[in-house]
């Protein structure tokens, strides 16, 4: 056989567009003269990111269904024809050996057509709660990866393989020196240190808690790696100083992940599982806002385990120094902490995954 030629969709935020680069990405290192198509949604993140990332994407015109009755809504039929028209013209010229699928607005048109042209596809479900488009594909891929225990509530349970969600290449093994990436940071070596994530975008109610409670870190002789986000660098910049260094977006995340002693963030499924892998003493504040309230159920799924701690946005005024003390002020909490979500790390999830494609080729 000659080249094998895959078709990878799924977008609209990083959480669906990192682990798709990351499939693409090993199963190139396997098969070198493969031909690789992404396919996503005209105007979302992914048209950006998958060509910097040096792959070909398609746009269709789709967007979700909103929850309040707008003009997006009435126009989703419309869209939906659309996307499966244009969906099933690339899958017939591109002609692929299989489909892969991780979540988002496209993925559901372009599967649909692919499983009705009898093409092997795989789903990667990130979230312990599964996204609309997966649950909708269920019935007719070959093989569904999710990254948590208990997914039969979603899916038929011989499909499904717990492999985890895939990650940056550079985090699978964070061997960075603390003083080293503390210094790489401007920070002092001998202070415990706070990191900071509110997302890609940044969090406006992360933001607003962490800029109110500088003068209580600072009491503590804590200092902070502060990711605000893009659009909330302006505001947060004059906040810097010797004890808090604020950047719009952390390239260098093995460095801050090494230089952290603890963590606040949101819970995203690749957050969570770029967290276990990372192995610190973590506290979630979910976003409430997001599909599904998946991100609060990603914590629960932590929480559960005792490997994280999880204050709703509601309960941050009442709650946020009380919680963060009792994880701070114990050492014994804090290594607790560490090791049980360490356990839950699945650092062969891209391997995994790409096993479970190739066999779907043969």
């Amino acid at each position: 056989m000659g080249s094998y030629r895959f078709i990878i969709s799924g977008g609209g935020t990083g959480g669906h567009i990192y682990p798709a680069i990351s499939i693409a990405d090993e199963l190139k290192r396997r098969h070198p003269n493969a031909e690789f198509l992404f396919v996503g949604a005209k105007d979302r993140m992914e048209m950006e990111k998958v060509p910097q990332a040096g792959y070909k994407i398609e746009g269709l015109w789709i967007t979700g269904i909103q929850r309040k009755l707008t003009l997006k809504n009435v126009m989703f039929p419309l869209k939906l024809i659309s996307s499966l028209i244009k969906a099933r013209k690339i899958v017939s010229k591109f002609k692929p050996h299989a489909v892969v699928g991780t979540g988002g607005f496209a993925s559901g048109p372009l599967l649909k057509v692919a499983t009705s042209s009898g093409i092997p596809c795989v789903l990667q479900e990130q979230n312990s709660f599964a996204g609309i488009t997966n649950k909708l594909l269920k019935d007719k891929v070959a093989k569904i990866c999710v990254a948590y225990d208990g997914m039969e509530r979603f899916f038929p349970a011989d499909k499904i393989v717990k492999t985890g969600n895939p990650v940056r290449a550079d985090l699978i093994s964070i061997q960075e020196d603390r003083s080293d990436a503390l210094r790489f940071f401007g920070l002092n070596t001998q202070k415990k240190t706070l990191l900071v994530l509110g997302g890609s975008l940044g969090s406006k109610r992360i933001n607003a808690l962490i800029a109110d409670n500088l003068e209580f870190f600072k009491s503590l002789n804590l200092q902070l790696i502060w990711q605000c986000g893009k659009g909330y660098v302006k505001m947060y910049e004059g906040k810097n100083s010797d004890y808090v260094k604020v950047h719009a977006f952390l390239n260098d995340m093995a460095n801050a992940y090494a230089a952290a002693d603890m963590i606040i963030s949101r819970s995203g499924a690749g957050a969570v599982s770029e967290l276990c892998l990372v192995g610190k003493p973590t506290i979630f504040i979910p976003s409430p806002v997001v599909a599904e309230d998946h991100q609060t159920k990603n914590s629960q799924a932590l929480v559960a385990e005792d490997a994280a701690v999880m204050i709703k946005e509601s309960d941050l005024e009442e709650k946020f120094k009380e919680e963060f003390l009792s994880v701070f002020e114990s050492e014994e909490k804090r290594e607790r902490l560490s090791k049980n979500i360490k356990a839950l790390a699945l650092p062969n999830a891209t391997k995994d995954i790409c096993d479970e494609i190739e066999k779907l080729l043969n």
